[in-house]
């Protein structure tokens, strides 16, 4: 049930049916969300007054103005029912929304009164022919670099001011999206400006790129990882298969106990039990890890593979369109850090087989025969770089 009903069961109904009931506390939080957006009050600003005033979610989180968008939409509130919200469900799930949904009414107590519920409603639809996008702005690395407070994505925001000519100017930035979303309680602004962070990010991609010391280096360090992950893995296979072979041992002891009658039938009877489940435990990690180490044995990253990748990577990323340079950023960086200065720290790299495979789709010049990320694909593992 959505937050302020609770479903229980009808003491009065023969058939045993259950019926909704409206939760007193969180039907306070639902009335407060629709006044303050009839009182023209904006989704952020609900969601940020609701966070400082401790309301939680059904789920204990924090309010985020999806959140608030799907409440003040959602007609249960008003005592009706909805049906067939989504078309070709197991295909499209919730992307598939049904430009018109069947609305009956329910059984329930609303908790939302009409004409509150049609002012609501009227405000929703005038602001849905506002257009949503209101700034211009290529945003290169949305979601990809990482706010230095609480760890959330920094998404595209602006700030306009006007100059005493009366010329308005428009900065751009990348700022906390849990703030933007959900209010100075949960986190702050932690704003970077938007061309500072780009310039920043591709200035340092384009010294890898340029530089065969640092890519060198950046080979050794890859190669260095698949053999430390490999003596990692030939250690646990070591252990657990002591563990399995003592296990083994164990069970030979107990049957031979067992033959010779020193042992009660139904001690006897719980030991076996355990341990069967042990060897049957310690047997399925053994060939995990013996198929792990099998994969592990393809060919360590080679210099000039990964020097014809990186050329292709450049090539896309100078010459293509915004969006295919945006989706190639997002498959080869898989987090940037900033500090408390807010300045670029670390751009992390990551190296996987969907980067090779986004190449083929461009005219650009990839490694021929068995490209590097073919051979590594068995590992189905990223290697991840700080830059």
């Amino acid at each position: 049930m959505p937050l302020g009903y609770q479903s229980i069961a009808d003491p009065s109904d023969p058939s045993g049916r259950s019926k909704v009931i409206i939760i007193a506390a969180e039907a306070i939080v639902i009335r407060k969300i629709f006044e303050l957006y009839a009182a023209r009050r904006g989704l952020k600003s609900i969601a940020n007054e609701l966070n400082h005033c401790g309301y939680k979610t059904q789920t204990g989180n924090t309010f985020a103005t999806i959140a608030i968008k799907e409440i003040l939409h959602n007609p249960v509130y008003n005592g009706k029912v909805r049906y067939n919200r989504y078309e070709n469900w197991s295909n499209k799930r919730r992307r598939g929304k049904s430009a018109e949904p069947i609305i009956a009414n329910g059984k329930h107590e609303a908790i939302i009164h009409d004409v509150l519920w049609e002012k609501v409603q009227f405000l929703l639809q005038k602001k849905s022919f506002t257009p949503s996008r209101i700034f211009d702005g290529e945003f290169l690395l949305s979601g990809l670099i990482r706010c230095p407070k609480c760890g959330a994505a920094m998404v595209a925001s602006r700030t306009r001011s006007k100059w005493k000519t009366g010329e308005i100017v428009n900065r751009l930035y990348y700022s906390c999206g849990a703030f933007r979303s959900k209010g100075s309680s949960v986190c702050s602004a932690n704003s970077i400006r938007k061309q500072e962070a780009e310039d920043e990010v591709m200035n340092r991609l384009a010294r890898v790129l340029s530089k065969d010391r640092i890519l060198k280096a950046i080979v050794d360090k890859m190669n260095h990882r698949l053999a430390t992950r490999t003596l990692l893995l030939q250690s646990e296979l070591e252990h657990i298969t002591s563990q399995l072979e003592q296990a083994e041992s164990k069970k030979s002891r107990y049957l031979e106990l067992f033959d010779k009658e020193k042992v009660d039938q139904s001690i006897f009877i719980g030991r076996m039990q355990e341990i069967q489940a042990d060897l049957i435990k310690f047997r399925a990690e053994k060939s995990r890890l013996e198929l792990e180490l099998t994969d592990d044995k393809s060919s360590p990253f080679v210099y000039e593979q990964v020097r014809e990748l990186i050329h292709g990577f450049h090539q896309v990323l100078t010459a293509s369109p915004f969006e295919q340079r945006k989706t190639l950023l997002h498959l080869f960086i898989k987090q940037i850090t900033i500090n408390i200065s807010k300045k670029i720290e670390t751009i992390e790299l990551s190296f996987d087989e969907n980067v090779d495979s986004y190449f083929s789709d461009f005219p650009v010049t990839v490694a021929a025969g068995d490209s590097l990320q073919k051979k590594q694909a068995r590992k189905r593992e990223r290697i991840q770089i700080a830059i």
